[in-house]
């Protein structure tokens, strides 16, 4: 398995991340099950705030694994704060995970429970100079999850990333995508649960503070089939659909997830 071909086949899936990328064994791997009655109640986590500036949406891209938005983090234009952090950590991109069908394609799972899709916003703590510098510290990251069922009463947010996949069918596509502003995709409750985590994707670096919404949100029928009309492999090859690009649940290994809810 060469190294920079890590992927969701058997060949070069998540069982085999570790031989190139020994963190992948590490003791504070992502995702995890939440197991809610090994859960803490932590009266000290305050609530999370994001203020995003929609004018720092930049591009939508289809890198073969996933389908990304890119954000301008040059500065401190759009930030999380509270919660479990301290300081404001700056957005950079986010991408989703999703199943082949609807009954599993998150990452984390609840009490057993897989939901559809699984969204990721992925920012990092400016202390520490750029992204790359983030990346060794224990504190470096801080990633908001969001859960996707699918349902009848679709919330709109969605849609205006899935109405830009056409645009972006094929591996190493990408498009303009401005005047965006993220938090319209959060839930209407802000309960989460928080924990030390990694990346789900190679080189899974040990660095990220997991806020992980305890309310899903819901997408169409529709929308999960135009995200799984995504394909991995490029413009002049046969077309793969990109599907089930999640990694699964990792050994907890002690670690402790707080809950800011009772």
């Amino acid at each position: 398995m060469a190294q920079s071909v890590w992927g969701y086949d058997s060949d070069n899936g998540p069982e085999r991340w570790h031989e190139n990328y020994p963190m992948a064994k590490g003791d504070n791997q992502s995702p995890i099950e939440i197991n809610s009655k090994e859960v803490r109640h932590d009266t000290c986590l305050t609530p999370w705030h994001a203020s995003y500036d929609p004018g720092a949406a930049k591009t939508i891209l289809n890198n073969g694994r996933t389908c990304r938005v890119v954000f301008d983090d040059t500065f401190d234009r759009s930030v999380l704060r509270g919660g479990p952090l301290a300081g404001a950590y700056r957005l950079r991109q986010l991408h989703l995970h999703w199943g082949s069908s609807d009954d599993h394609g998150s990452e984390h799972v609840v009490d057993g429970v897989k939901y559809a899709a699984e969204l990721h916003m992925v920012h990092w703590n400016p202390k520490h100079g750029n992204f790359a510098g983030a990346l060794k510290q224990p504190d470096g990251v801080a990633v908001v999850g969001i859960f996707l069922k699918v349902g009848n009463t679709p919330k709109p947010e969605m849609k205006r990333i899935l109405e830009e996949i056409d645009n972006i069918k094929t591996k190493g596509k990408e498009a303009p995508f401005q005047h965006f502003d993220p938090s319209i995709l959060f839930p209407k409750s802000r309960d989460y649960w928080t924990y030390h985590g990694s990346f789900t994707t190679p080189p899974c670096e040990e660095c990220i503070t997991w806020i992980l919404l305890r309310e899903p949100i819901e997408v169409s029928p529709d929308q999960m089939a135009k995200l799984r009309s995504l394909s991995k492999n490029a413009e002049n090859e046969p077309v793969t659909p990109l599907v089930d690009n999640w990694r699964p649940p990792q050994p907890v290994k002690g670690r402790i997830v707080r809950a800011s809810f009772k």
